[in-house]
């Protein structure tokens, strides 16, 4: 990831959340038209991964 993509997210990490909520919302209107290859099963089982993981993370911070 580039620098500037780096600092593009540390930005959209410090922003409140109404407007995370609009910023998502505008790249989501912008991304949809872009023509993504389809995902593998491996990056699906990683994406799995990686989201469930997070999530036990979450819930043994609220433990």
């Amino acid at each position: 990831m580039t620098g500037l993509s780096q600092e593009l997210l540390s930005t959209f990490d410090s922003l409140t959340e109404s407007e995370k909520l609009e910023i998502a919302l505008e790249i989501l209107k912008r991304v949809i038209h872009l023509d993504f290859p389809p995902l593998s099963d491996e990056d699906l089982v990683w994406n799995a991964e990686e989201l469930f993981l997070e999530l036990d993370k979450q819930e043994s911070d609220y433990e």
